[in-house]
């Protein structure tokens, strides 16, 4: 319990825990302040919390092939796994070039603004009107424009420039900085709704958004910042529901509830678009090519008829047809297979070609497309643009040099040798039925050299007819199946929620926390001052202090009074303060020494400093002893700042100083205080030297003198922690009364007097301490049994002054000063 209680008292000497409450308590005004102005701030700043909204939508990655066709028949082929494109989807929405396109789609660089009270806020879709910029022009950057509504037809604009006649300007389609020519001062100048405006600064086109608008309305409105709206967006909310599923829900929050929803269902729409068109990018390529072809083998076509029709003119030969059909159908026949081989062989040659010098294999066109139904050639060229496909999305989503790159490359290398084989042995065998095609066309070629000259030249011009008109309704053919298969294919992005405004009020921050803050914040500041004043006050607050700092012991407590002069026992002699040196007067019976040789007894009254109350105290103490029937000599050793004469209103003009240096006897500087049992026995003029006096043989001799004429002797000495004064008067003194002030004394000056009281240089010493403001003000229960201050007995007992005014106490303390002068 004893080692508990030296933890608490050590504690204790660290930080004053019941004094930092007790300054809690004291500065109950500045919590109120604190608190006051931070609410005043919280409901300041809740004015400004926006609402927030929130919007979402679902969408479904799948791996949507052609039903209509298989690897080998269909001009497409199966690229990937669901799982792949779900990783491909989530970069492609968070990358900057798919923000881009959506900003560009939607124009979000262009800010709507709604002036309100407290804040702007963003009226985009909320205006009676739409903004379309031109892009290939530049805008001014950043300016406020305002634009009010005059009828149903024109609108008016308006904003200040300043005096320099350019300003910053931002091409959104070439997405640079650059400057535009602006006019100075103020502007305004009044448009018609769907008329271009085409300035230096402003190129746009503002439509009404309805056939009929409110008039007189204003808004404002400017050209921001591009990339700010891609990087904002680049952000957008992408998660897996559930997690590793191929559905994805896109999110976004924001201020603006429809701006929020147009970009999630736009940045869909565009991916989506972007997706159908990679997937037809393989049928348009096939597409194009048999368009070039068609139109080759048109005018092949067109020429022939020509032919054919210019012949029939000039010949009689009307059943030539019917006699030399049969030679001249195998011989078409036959030129039909030739030029189908030959078609063969020119797409093996380009295709190799292709391999060697490209390295995008997905614009190759189809093995169909020249009538190559061979298993290996389709598979092997599908397995290659899958590669090449699948290298293209993870470019999204990879370094390169990512291990699956070289991995990919070497399954590409490896199809592209299975295709370079493929392709030497389908040309081996080609050119062999090409031969043999060869013969059979020189037979035919020699029956048809028998006949006529004109006959022969018919048959010709028959024959290439036909194989024109073969090869083009080929074409034809195959243009309608690559037509079919583009539009039967679909993207592998559905939506399946679009994001939409379905009535949600949207959230606000809570506003009861800007208030908590601002509580918190009230009570942290006087808190910490209270913290920061406790850690740095150095003063002595109260009697437990006292115990807390020196061994030597507290032999009462006086309480502070309003009072005029000093005299307050003399004036108020049931007053608390009376009883409070009438406490001291019984305590000081226990620490004489007994064994003195006079009946008489010799207090010395010092401190530390001067302002701590020793007057005061030597005053009252000395009359407390003489009300009491004691013959009392109160005397003013304090010869370098004396003060008593003042209080009892006795010229200062003969005293110790004059008997000590032996102007005088000892009873010509003795003085009636008027009252009976006690004499007064003044400093006198300020000598040069008061040590030395102090420190002479006659100063002894008085005090001894003293001694034999009065029962008690008050010493009203200088300050112990100044000068050595009082320590030499100690000697003389039977007992040592040593001030403490309330709030005055510092902890430090009670070193002094403890290195004496340690060295035994005093004796019989004992702290008094004065001024205690309040009862209980600092929180401490004294238990000392002394009278103090507002209390000991109070209640109706003691004839304490009722609590002046601050006027009265002005009064009072100009009175006072002025007896003083």
């Amino acid at each position: 319990m004893e080692e508990e209680d030296k933890d608490v008292n050590s504690l204790s000497g660290i930080f004053d825990v019941r004094q930092f409450f007790v300054k809690i308590i004291r500065l109950w005004w500045l919590f109120l302040l604190c608190i006051g102005i931070g609410m005043c701030y919280a409901y300041y700043k809740n004015q400004f919390i926006k609402t927030v909204y929130y919007a979402s939508s679902l969408i479904s990655i799948k791996d949507n092939s052609n039903p209509l066709f298989t690897s080998n028949q269909s001009l497409t082929f199966n690229w990937g796994g669901t799982t792949d494109k779900v990783t491909t989807a989530i970069v492609q929405f968070k990358s900057r070039t798919h923000a881009e396109s959506v900003v560009d789609e939607l124009q979000y660089y262009i800010n709507y603004i709604k002036e309100g009270e407290y804040y702007n806020t963003d009226a985009y879709k909320q205006t009676p009107f739409y903004i379309y910029a031109d892009s290939s022009k530049p805008q001014l950057y950043g300016k406020l424009i305002r634009i009010k509504v005059l009828d149903q037809d024109y609108f008016e604009l308006s904003t200040n420039f300043s005096d320099n006649p350019t300003a910053r300007g931002f091409h959104y389609g070439l997405k640079k900085n650059t400057t535009v020519n602006t006019p100075t001062g103020d502007w305004k100048q009044q448009f018609k709704f769907g008329d271009s405006i085409k300035l230096p600064f402003l190129n746009a086109l503002i439509e009404k958004r309805g056939k009929k608008i409110a008039t007189g309305g204003e808004w404002l409105f400017n050209f921001g910042n591009y990339w700010g709206q891609v990087n904002r967006y680049k952000g957008i909310s992408i998660s897996q529901e559930p997690e590793g599923s191929s559905i994805l829900k896109l999110s976004l929050s924001g201020g603006n509830k429809q701006r929020l929803i147009d970009y999630i269902n736009t940045s869909s729409v565009l991916l989506e678009r972007g997706e159908l068109e990679r997937k037809n990018k393989f049928a348009v390529s096939t597409i194009k090519y048999i368009d070039s072809s068609l139109v080759l083998q048109e005018q092949a076509l067109k020429t022939s008829e020509q032919d054919m029709k210019e012949f029939r003119d000039k010949s009689q030969m009307l059943d030539a047809v019917s006699q030399n059909s049969d030679f001249n159908k195998r011989l078409t026949e036959f030129e039909i297979q030739k030029r189908g081989i030959n078609s063969k062989l020119n797409y093996y040659d380009k295709l190799k070609s292709y391999l060697k010098n490209k390295t995008d294999y997905t614009l190759i066109q189809a093995p169909s497309v020249v009538g190559i139904q061979e298993g290996s050639i389709s598979a092997a060229v599908g397995r290659l643009i899958t590669l090449s496909e699948e290298r293209k999305r993870r470019e999204f989503a990879m370094r390169q040099d990512a291990p699956i790159f070289k991995e990919i490359d070497r399954d590409i290398n490896a199809v592209k040798d299975i295709i370079y084989e493929n392709i030497s042995s389908s040309k081996s065998l080609l050119n062999s039925e090409l031969n043999q095609l060869l013969v059979q066309i020189n037979k035919v070629e020699t029956q048809i050299k028998k006949l006529p000259k004109e006959q022969q030249e018919f048959l010709r011009i028959q024959r290439q007819f036909a194989i024109d008109q073969n090869a083009y309704n080929v074409f034809k053919a195959k243009r309608a199946e690559a037509e079919l298969v583009k539009a039967a294919n679909v993207s592998d992005i559905f939506v399946i929620d679009e994001a939409k405004d379905t009535g949600s009020p949207g959230t606000r921050k809570d506003s009861n926390i800007n208030y908590l803050i601002a509580i918190l914040i009230g009570l942290s500041i006087p808190i910490s001052l209270a913290f920061v004043l406790t850690i740095l006050d150095n003063y002595i607050n109260a009697p437990k202090d006292v115990e807390k700092l020196s061994k030597i012991p507290l032999i009462g407590v006086v309480g502070k009074m309003d009072h005029p002069t000093n005299l307050i026992v003399r004036d108020k002699p049931k007053s608390t303060i009376a009883e409070s040196f009438r406490g001291i007067r019984s305590s000081l019976h226990f620490i004489y020494d007994q064994d003195s040789l006079h009946g008489s007894r010799t207090i010395m009254v010092t401190s530390s400093v001067s302002g701590e109350g020793k007057t005061f105290t030597s005053i009252n103490l000395a009359t407390v002893f003489a009300l009491s029937g004691k013959r009392t000599v109160l005397v003013g050793m304090d010869l370098r700042k004396p003060k008593i004469f003042d209080d009892f209103e006795i010229e200062n003009d003969l005293g110790v100083s004059n008997y000590l240096v032996n102007d005088c006897s000892l009873n010509d500087i003795i003085r009636s205080a008027g009252m009976e049992n006690l004499d007064i026995i003044l400093s006198g003029p300020v000598p040069p030297n008061p040590s030395e006096l102090i420190m002479s043989r006659r100063a002894g001799e008085m005090i001894e003198q003293l001694k034999k004429d009065y029962d008690y002797i008050i010493l009203d000495t200088p300050p112990l922690g100044l000068v050595a004064d009082a320590l030499e008067i100690a000697k003389h003194a039977d007992a040592s009364l040593y001030l403490i002030r309330q709030g005055y004394t510092k902890r430090g000056m009670l070193d002094v007097v403890n290195e004496k009281f340690d060295r035994k240089e005093v004796k019989n010493i004992s702290f008094v301490f004065n001024y205690l403001n309040e009862r209980g003000k600092y929180g401490y229960g004294y238990g000392y049994g002394y009278g103090y201050g507002y209390g000991a007995y109070g209640n109706g007992y003691h004839e304490n002054d009722q609590k002046k005014s601050w006027v009265n106490k002005l009064a009072g303390f100009a009175e006072k000063l002025f007896k003083r002068k």
